[in-house]
């Protein structure tokens, strides 16, 4: 199998977090983020240990040792706690070192290694080629979540729609899709009762549980969403 067709989706995504990220002062970092409880420099702390914790399924697929992507929820938390910790010059170096590694395990891994399975924290086996789109979904989201001026309207039409595409399936697997029907210009998805229908960037904010689909309208009360992952 060749490397995946969401590579550039990836890198655009880094450079989507890093635009942010740059927007974002020393002192901004103790800041906000839009995930509640926690603040930027958690986001920033939780890109990088995931950027590792990819790298680890990477590995799994090019030396075929199972190599999950933490050790332990308690240890994922761990090492985002430990990161957030850093001061800001040092937290941001820890990022920019941790997405090196994964960009070089992206680089250097055999083409038949593409199509190694792997597993996700979630226990949901996938094959390795689904590694950089769990990275772009990782970096797109949570480049919106730094609050810095940068918004899913910033994002590629495809990659919205494959990020609702991706909280619809998640929902579907744990049998808790809401009784609606999307509408995002000529996109659709669902079959529902409720018919919700905005802009592309606010369906996917909506989805995302990123903002209250103030942008939305619908033939009825906006349901409460099940959380995404």
């Amino acid at each position: 199998m060749t490397a995946p067709q969401t590579l550039g989706w990836w890198a655009d995504g880094e450079r989507l977090f890093a635009t942010a990220l740059g927007r974002v002062t020393d002192e901004e970092l103790d800041g906000a983020s839009l995930l509640p409880g926690w603040d930027r420099r958690h986001v920033v702390a939780h890109v990088a240990r995931n950027a590792d914790a990819l790298l680890n399924l990477l590995t799994w697929a090019r030396t075929g040792t199972e190599t999950p992507m933490y050790p332990s929820r308690e240890a994922r938390d761990a090492g985002i706690a430990e990161a957030a910790a850093l001061d800001a010059p040092r937290l941001r170096t820890e990022l920019i070192a941790a997405t090196a590694r994964f960009a070089d395990a992206v680089r250097g891994l055999p083409a038949q290694a593409w199509s190694a399975t792997v597993r996700t924290m979630q226990d949901r086996e996938v094959p390795a080629s689904e590694v950089p789109w769990m990275r772009c979904l990782e970096v797109v989201v949570h480049a919106v979540d730094l609050d810095a001026g940068v918004g899913f309207a910033d994002v590629a039409e495809e990659v919205q729609a494959a990020i609702c595409e991706e909280v619809l399936a998640s929902w579907a697997r744990r049998g808790e899709t809401p009784d609606v029907v999307l509408f995002a210009g000529d996109r659709e998805w669902g079959s529902g009762a409720l018919a919700v229908s905005g802009p592309l960037p606010a369906v996917t904010g909506w989805l995302t549980g990123r903002s209250g689909g103030e942008e939305l309208t619908a033939d009825g009360a906006l349901p409460d969403l099940p959380r995404w992952i």
